[in-house]
């Protein structure tokens, strides 16, 4: 499926969105990979797929997975063809499990996307990074290629069935490299010194003024 809708999508889509792609040359062609970008909307993990030559895999709500009927098996083939894996965002051991996922995915050669901010950005502001992007990466030994992505959030806003023809920017960093690089530092300095770092490439690729906190996500109704 994932090839089917690769080799159909993204010409397609780039078609239509005619998005500007800068350093896109920064992205290995093999070998695990973690895509760290910014995020404004959902989306953002149809766009970074649709622009880069690899399978990248990102972890998408649970929900997107769960319907019924011809509709709900549609959505499903959809999701599981761009490479997404499903995750409950509401339940903090499957939250963690996730990382593992990510690593079993990485261990395999491939390309993980993440959003270090953990929710879409919904002001705008780019968003302190949580650590968990750090932990990836010193855990696997693979770099990081930051990405920022500018117009998403108007593409399809909250609200709206249809996308919007509207000027997409997704730019790559240059990777960082984590091989030796913190060798001595206490993990959990190491951590939070990598992800500030990643945070730092982004905000320079995205242009977006720094929220200076964590981001918080949007409490669903019925959920605490």
């Amino acid at each position: 499926m994932y090839r089917v809708l690769h080799a159909v999508v993204p010409p397609l889509a780039k078609a239509v969105w005619r998005p500007t792609v800068r350093g896109l040359e920064h992205v290995p062609r093999t070998g695990g990979v973690i895509l760290a970008s910014n995020h404004l909307s959902f989306v953002d993990s149809v766009v970074i797929p649709v622009v880069v030559p690899r399978k990248v895999v990102f972890l998408a709500k649970s929900d997107y997975f769960e319907g019924t009927g011809v509709r709900g098996a549609l959505q499903r083939a959809w999701f599981e063809g761009l490479g997404m894996l499903p995750v409950d965002r509401d339940d903090t051991r499957a939250a963690i499990a996730s990382l593992d996922v990510a690593l079993e995915v990485l261990g395999r050669g491939e390309a993980f996307g993440i959003y270090p901010e953990g929710t879409r950005s919904r002001d705008g502001r780019l968003y302190r990074g949580r650590t968990g992007v750090a932990h990836l990466a010193l855990t696997a030994g693979v770099p990081v290629v930051p990405v920022g992505l500018v117009g998403t959030e108007k593409l399809q806003p909250v609200g709206s069935r249809l996308p919007h023809l509207v000027p997409l920017t997704v730019s790559f960093g240059a990777p960082i490299d984590v091989a030796g690089r913190l060798d001595g530092v206490p993990l959990g300095k190491a951590r939070r010194v990598l992800t500030d770092e990643v945070m730092a490439a982004i905000a320079g690729l995205s242009g977006q003024e720094p929220a200076g906190t964590y981001n918080e996500r949007e409490v669903r109704p019925g959920h605490s």
